[in-house]
């Protein structure tokens, strides 16, 4: 999706290697105009799947999420990392490690919310290792639903997240790919195959 890789390349930070800080349009200010198109888009890649739920894990996947849940007309549910007082015992838990925090969470979905019925698409805003979405597939699996696949803002390729996933035989969509963070800039998959053409 060009219009996001632009947004990673001109308002991205790399930090390492590993590391990519979009907190100027995703995760921590929200380019809404941008989440829009990254809603329509994944509406449009699993608009033929029946979702009748869209996952994410609170609090970087909401904004996507929400703009894909609008386009597609489905209910939006996030995974809390913090169980509520108002939540009682009638939950899915999973647990979660976060690249980026170093801990683990344990996530939670409110039983009322997904029942064997549903189809799910699950999105989240970064994917590194797969931690998040081995979680939340974990959740929808307890619940007997089906995943319909996994939308992806950013995903960084040259970790084992997409491996894993594609492995147990999940479809990742990502919108951008990243091949490389070197010396504060983004090399893009899709570019990679372009120049050894």
């Amino acid at each position: 999706m060009e219009k996001l890789k632009q947004a990673i390349r001109e308002r991205g930070n790399v930090l390492s290697s590993e590391v990519l800080k979009v907190d100027t349009f995703l995760n921590h200010q929200v380019d809404v105009n941008l989440m829009a198109a990254v809603g329509e888009e994944f509406a449009r890649l699993f608009k033929k799947d029946g979702i009748t739920k869209v996952l994410t894990i609170e609090s970087s996947g909401i904004a996507p999420s929400f703009m894909a849940a609008s386009s597609l007309n489905t209910p939006l549910i996030f995974a809390r990392k913090k169980k509520s007082l108002t939540m009682n015992e009638n939950v899915y838990n999973s647990q979660v490690y976060s690249f980026t925090k170093r801990e683990t969470n344990d996530i939670t979905v409110s039983k009322d919310f997904i029942n064997a019925n549903d189809t799910v698409l699950i999105i989240d805003d970064f994917l590194a290792n797969g931690q998040a979405a081995l979680g939340l597939i974990d959740i929808v699996e307890q619940a007997g639903a089906k995943v319909a696949g996994l939308g992806i803002v950013i995903e960084k390729s040259f970790q084992d997240g997409r491996k894993k996933l594609e492995k147990d035989g999940y479809r990742v969509e990502s919108l951008a790919r990243i091949h490389e963070l070197k010396a504060g800039h983004v090399t893009f998959v899709d570019e990679l195959v372009t120049n050894n053409n």
